[in-house]
């Protein structure tokens, strides 16, 4: 799009906001806690605030709703970003759905501090629907305020772009609005409360649509509601599968058990951590939605959660993300089942979840180690050695990867003690505590690299093409916990420009940026414990 087409002005945006013309509104129009019967949303406005300020838009965001640089900047801009009021077509409403949390039925939850402001088409036609979080309370606030601090808010609108440009499917972020006003927050949860900063982050997908938003209806036996919405989701989000009929039911289903799948592979490619896979936190698109306690693994622990509220249990824990995926989908088929009727499709199509998973987890690892194919004869030993190495000491994921593409493959076999070195040196790197490699690690280490270094030559790949493709599917920044608080804690002190460096930092996570050097370490000794660093809860 060349800059002249570009808009100027918010009220030029053209908003189709086809979910609330479609779908039936709840009859209550006063914004009080309640529980919400029959429809799919209800109006309500943002709460306006006192001194808005933009500390940071994307760009990118921008040029896909088509507006100018300049028109970001303005205060209009600020003004409707921060809810303090609407642009002409935009239309504000919460959402009604349900979930189950921590594996249990929450019942009724929704859009408790998220705020749509309306679905937007741009001149490509696309549709982006805009969701402002932390803009006051709705119907589905429960005992919440439905408000957001910065501190959480910074982490949402920088891992959104982050994710996105690792090439993780993820709702994006528009803008970071500071409020001018406090909120009270327990961050732990253990009576402590204090006043925080407030925010508001504008999040755009192509839908916000959730796994809870079918399963409320069916949980109150709303089945004409629960067959509308479907029909109107199809339509709407999934036109290429064809007009809505019971065929197409599974056929959509079966496309939401493909894109979970696929966007799973990829958290476990880059080494994500969600935290919160409720069913609530399930994008019908396959998205990457709600970013609260996240985190990336950093020693390679399949333990590990960043959820303090998941701590006991660690039902969400790194190595368990594929199975909590499958069990959501198993939610989802449980909802639609009465417009179906009939268990073995569903069967069925939640078995192309766990085959496009395997498959797909089976040529991503191929990928980060430079195969070109995945083979069953020699491969599943080789990473399920990996894997297991990878625990036997505090060993950095992202730098390990990265380091191992620098090592030469090309020697001769079996490997000499000088190679081990030299490919030791490299790995080095990825260690957090030296003194835990002794003899024994490095007999492992030696035997891996000896028959990686063999299953590379297989491939008659050189050292520089292997390099090369391993880096493009192998980030070497990544959002780490300690970037993101140093980030919140500068922003606090209203120096806003850490935001910004890292905005700019993972728009080329791949790329080598040798002025960036400093965001590639691992994780330093003061973060290891430290709140937002290490751990984080699910209060915002």
């Amino acid at each position: 799009m060349t800059s002249h087409s570009k808009l100027s002005n918010l009220d030029d945006l053209v908003f189709d906001n086809r979910f609330i013309r479609e779908l039936p509104a709840d009859e209550e129009t006063i914004n009080h806690r309640r529980q919400v019967i029959g429809a799919c949303y209800s109006r309500v406005k943002p709460t306006p605030v006192m001194n808005p300020k933009c500390i940071a838009y994307s760009r990118e965001v921008a040029a896909l709703l088509d507006l100018h640089n300049d028109t970001c900047e303005g205060d209009n801009f600020t003004q409707v970003f921060a809810g303090n009021y609407l642009a002409r077509g935009m239309e504000s409403y919460a959402t009604c759905y349900g979930g189950h949390q921590f594996g249990n039925w929450a019942g009724q939850l929704g859009d408790g501090r998220a705020i749509n402001l309306g679905e937007v088409i741009n001149q490509q036609g696309k549709r982006w629907a805009l969701q402002l979080k932390g803009a006051g309370p709705t119907p589905y606030s429960r005992t919440a305020d439905g408000l957001a601090v910065l501190r959480s808010s910074v982490r949402e609108f920088l891992c959104s772009e982050a994710m996105y440009h690792l090439g993780v499917p993820t709702t994006r972020a528009l803008s970071l609005m500071l409020t001018g006003e406090s909120v009270i927050r327990d961050m732990f949860y253990n009576g402590n409360p204090k006043a925080e900063p407030g925010a508001i982050v504008c999040r755009v997908a192509p839908s916000f649509t959730r796994f809870g938003h079918f399963q409320i209806l069916t949980a109150r036996s709303d089945i004409p509601l629960l067959k509308k919405l479907v029909d109107y989701t199809i339509q709407t989000d999934f036109p290429y599968l064809g007009e809505p009929f019971p065929d197409n039911y599974l056929r959509w289903f079966t496309e939401v058990c493909r894109l979970t799948a696929e966007m799973i592979v990829h958290w476990q490619r880059v080494g994500f951590v969600h935290g919160v896979m409720n069913t609530d936190n399930m994008s019908i698109l396959g998205l990457t939605i709600d970013y609260g306690p996240y985190g990336w693994l950093e020693n390679y622990d399949p333990n590990w959660t960043p959820n303090t509220t998941d701590a006991q249990d660690r039902r969400y824990r790194f190595g368990n993300q594929p199975q909590i995926a499958f069990w959501n989908l198993g939610q989802l088929a449980n909802a639609i089942y009465p417009l179906i009727e009939q268990i073995e499709p569903l069967l069925q199509a939640m078995n192309v979840y766990t085959e496009t998973f395997e498959k797909g987890w089976q040529d991503m690892m191929a990928g980060k180690l430079g195969i070109k194919a995945f083979d069953s004869a020699t491969d599943e030993k080789l990473f399920a050695e990996l894997i297991a190495l990878l625990q036997l000491v505090e060993t950095d994921m992202t730098i390990f990867y990265r380091q191992l593409a620098k090592i030469n493959c090309d020697i001769q076999l079996p490997m000499t003690e000088a190679d081990f070195n030299l490919a030791f040196n490299y790995l080095s790197a990825a260690y957090y505590v030296p003194e835990q490699i002794n003899a024994s690690y490095k007999t492992h280490l030696h035997s891996w690299l000896e028959t990686y270094s063999c299953r590379i030559q297989k491939d008659n790949t050189s050292n520089a093409d292997r390099q090369l493709q391993m880096n493009k599917i192998n980030p070497k920044y990544v959002l780490r916990n300690y970037l993101a608080q140093l980030a919140i804690d500068q922003t606090e002190q209203d120096d806003f420009s850490m935001i910004e460096e890292l905005l700019t930092l993972f728009q080329k996570p791949y790329d080598e940026q040798p002025s960036k050097e400093k965001f590639a370490g691992k994780r330093p000794d003061w973060a290891r414990q430290r709140a937002g660093c290490s751990m984080l809860s699910c209060s915002s």
